[in-house]
């Protein structure tokens, strides 16, 4: 079978630090705002700024008194830098549902591989422009996604057209696109790198493209080689992920409601729901079986509660489940407003697949149950995740607005070691 085209998205957060403090405050909405580490100091520079503030030719780096004299009434705010953390992770957790070949390349960019996800999602501008979407109506945010078939292209097409926007380079198209285009827009083409290929005649990513490599290594060495790869769309490099099954330390899958949710019927079946997903990743990783789970609720306040609890080793849908609803039972408010929730399982055991001698509380063993959930996995991965589900979610073919079938493709949560 041929190698299947990849297909990536970059993401970037538009005017990040100041977008979080306007979604933390709605009042600045509209107005020029600056962030800066400092506001009361003169001499203070800009972190960020917003569109509003772009306007007046404000520029993150300068002082704070230049951004002043440019706008007198711009609002200058202090950092929340563990706010931004917060948000970072909340727009993190939306491109999981998608994917689990995340990089993070900074706090409000990242890349990621989805050519495994376009059979559930539709194509790359279709999986972008939900993940837009969502971030957009969710947290409050917007993001510039760029989509292609290399991590390169995909980083230059986020930057092409900003706010909020998706921005496709083909294969097809690549050349039209961007051989018009300075050479500076071109990934690792800095300010040095710029004037020496200046120097060589060399203006756009067409040019570059079309140069001779043996001047271009002459007299930029190895990184002349590597820009002119990039410029002729030849970047192989992979979306860097952890990928070690002995560095996968839990897996989960969280989903935000498309309303507040109080019920806890309603609650139990997205729990479910979950859970089926979180037992599926499971299996696939091959990991064993997990001793803990993990709970996280998340209120319309955007606070979130993390409970956890130790369990006989189980990799069992019904299992995870029964243990993550009593936690929320247990430990969320009665009535309190739920807008997202999410289950996690860890503590694996990679070696150890010992048989469970004593039967279940009812009255099943458990390999028997685990016999049976492998039976309805392989039915599933014949004719879709939907197409066989549990009692307790019968009822509902869109459990609050949410189609199940995206459910079972919300990413594994991971942790390098330490």
């Amino acid at each position: 079978m041929p190698n299947r085209e990849r297909v990536i998205l970059h993401s970037d957060l538009n005017n990040f630090f100041a977008s979080v403090e306007i979604a933390l405050f709605p009042e600045y909405a509209g107005k020029p705002l600056i962030v800066c580490g400092d506001p009361k100091q003169r001499h203070g520079i800009v972190l960020a700024k917003n569109e509003e503030a772009k306007k007046f030719g404000i520029k993150t780096a300068e002082t704070v008194y230049s951004a002043k004299k440019k706008c007198p009434h711009v609002l200058c705010v202090p950092s929340h830098f563990s706010e931004y953390k917060r948000y970072s992770r909340m727009v993190k957790e939306i491109y999981g549902r998608y994917t689990e070949k995340i990089e993070e390349c900074s706090i409000d960019e990242c890349a990621m591989d989805v050519t495994e996800s376009v059979q559930l999602f539709g194509n790359g501008e279709q999986i972008a422009q939900r993940i837009r979407a969502e971030i957009k109506k969710e947290l409050g945010l917007t993001v510039s996604v760029g989509v292609s078939f290399n991590k390169v292209f995909a980083k230059l097409a986020s930057e092409l057209k900003k706010p909020d926007a998706v921005t496709v380079i083909s294969k097809t198209d690549f050349r039209r696109k961007i051989y018009p285009l300075p050479v500076s827009n071109l990934w690792l083409v800095g300010g040095a790198t710029e004037r020496t290929l200046h120097e060589l005649g060399i203006h756009t990513i067409g040019d570059l493209a079309a140069a001779d490599e043996a001047l271009l290594v002459r007299f930029l060495g190895k990184r002349g080689r590597q820009v002119r790869m990039y410029a002729r769309g030849e970047d192989d490099e992979p979306v860097k992920w952890q990928k070690k099954k002995e560095d996968l330390k839990s897996i989960g899958n969280s989903t935000t409601l498309a309303k507040d949710v109080t019920d806890r019927e309603e609650i139990k079946r997205w729990l479910y729901a979950l859970s089926e997903s979180v037992a599926a990743r499971l299996r696939e990783a091959d990991v064993g079986r997990a001793s803990t789970v993990h709970i996280v609720v998340r209120n319309e306040r955007m606070e979130d509660m993390t409970v956890q609890t130790k369990v006989t080793p189980t990799a069992l849908c019904g299992d995870i489940a029964r243990t993550a609803y009593a936690l929320f039972c247990q430990h969320y408010p009665l009535g309190a407003k739920v807008r997202m929730l999410g289950v996690t399982v860890s503590g694996f055991d990679y070696n150890v697949r010992q048989l469970t001698i004593a039967p279940a509380v009812d009255g099943e063993s458990y390999d028997k149950k685990e016999r049976a959930e492998n039976a309805v996995a392989k039915l599933r991965e014949k004719y879709g995740f939907a197409s066989l589900q549990r009692g307790v979610v019968f009822g509902d073919e869109k459990l609050g607005g949410l189609d199940i079938k995206a459910i079972k493709e919300e990413t594994p949560e991971k942790e390098k070691k330490k």
